[in-house]
């Protein structure tokens, strides 16, 4: 039996798309060598992801990163794999790293303009402002600055959330091909959802907006069916979720984290631009998140996205319970 299903001669991959993007931007191509050289480092992680057992990468590596995590060993090898793939982009000045305890500043024969903020499974990018020898001060700049965002999520397959600023797109890795594959344009997520999204197990230290805004998602005032609950407690499936689905993803402050737990540069800014880009809201509580002027590499926020009106709703109750103290 053969297969006659149609063969697609001009399919549109994530190397052609970042291409005709600058392209359109008449730039100078070192965006395009960097997010070319990032999509070659989420396809060795894929990689590593699905051999990890058979080549001993699951386990803790023995030693514990800035933010205090256990750092794993696929974390060590991602880390590895993004850091030497973005400088040998020549496009990159400052790296931050959620592994590295300082800025990681790239030698002179192979700089570039850019700044490039990530976790290893997640980043974000923006340009240093600085005529001088780059340094970590170029990277705390607010996420207004970004001009290029995305996430890898691993899985049965391996896909690609991507904005440079002109909506997002997502794009599915085809094995067969090598090669990452536009399967959703212009995404945009729902205006009002039907999932809330959040760790309850620390129910006990929420402050009195959060648990009154859980509280009205499980018993609606109005009748309404509630919100379903969904947490996976890794923040880019949750947040992925959220962005396909709608609805509302939190991470807020609580007592034992006063300032969050996020970090802004490489967690919390590149999703915010995402959700922002995707027609959602992200926000601290206090502020949208893409206006938090750093004042450290690893600085922790709150965080809270999703559809407009479910954040409009959490804002209101912060805004309730602010009144009221």
């Amino acid at each position: 039996m053969t297969d006659r299903s149609p063969f697609e001669t001009d399919m549109l991959t994530l190397t052609r798309y970042v291409m005709e993007k600058g392209r359109q931007a008449k730039g100078t191509g070192e965006l395009t060598q960097l997010l070319n050289s990032m999509l070659t480092a989420i396809k060795a992680i894929s990689s590593a992801v699905r051999k990890a057992g058979l080549a001993h990468l699951y386990g803790i590596a023995g030693s514990v990163n800035v933010t205090g995590d256990e750092v794993k060993k696929l974390d060590v090898l991602s880390n590895s794999l993004v850091i030497n793939m973005l400088q040998s982009s020549y496009s990159t000045c400052v790296l931050v790293s959620e592994e590295n305890k300082d800025a990681i500043i790239t030698a002179k024969e192979k700089r570039g303009k850019y700044v490039v903020c990530f976790d290893p499974l997640d980043g974000s990018s923006n340009m240093t402002t600085s005529e001088d020898e780059p340094s970590e001060k170029d990277a705390l700049q607010c996420g207004r600055n970004i001009v290029a965002a995305g996430y890898a999520l691993y899985g049965s397959a391996t896909l690609v959330a991507l904005s440079t600023g002109q909506g997002v797109d997502l794009f599915m890795l085809d094995p067969a091909l090598g090669e990452f594959v536009l399967v959703e344009k212009d995404v945009k997520i729902k205006k009002k959802g039907k999932i809330y999204s959040l760790n309850e197990g620390y129910a006990k230290y929420f402050d009195a907006a959060t648990t009154e805004y859980v509280q009205k998602k499980k018993f609606p005032e109005d009748g309404s069916a509630p919100y379903g609950a969904r947490y996976v407690g890794s923040m880019v499936a949750d947040v992925h979720r959220t962005l396909v689905y709608g609805g509302i993803f939190l991470y807020p402050a609580n007592q034992k984290s006063p300032k969050g737990k996020l970090r802004l540069l490489y967690e919390c800014n590149p999703v915010a631009y995402i959700i922002e880009q995707a027609g959602g809201l992200a926000t601290t509580g206090t502020q949208p998140v893409l206006d938090v002027k750093p004042e450290a590499i690893h600085q922790r926020v709150p965080l809270i996205l999703g559809s407009p009106e479910d954040v409009q709703e959490y804002l209101t109750c912060v805004q309730k319970n602010q009144a009221g103290s």
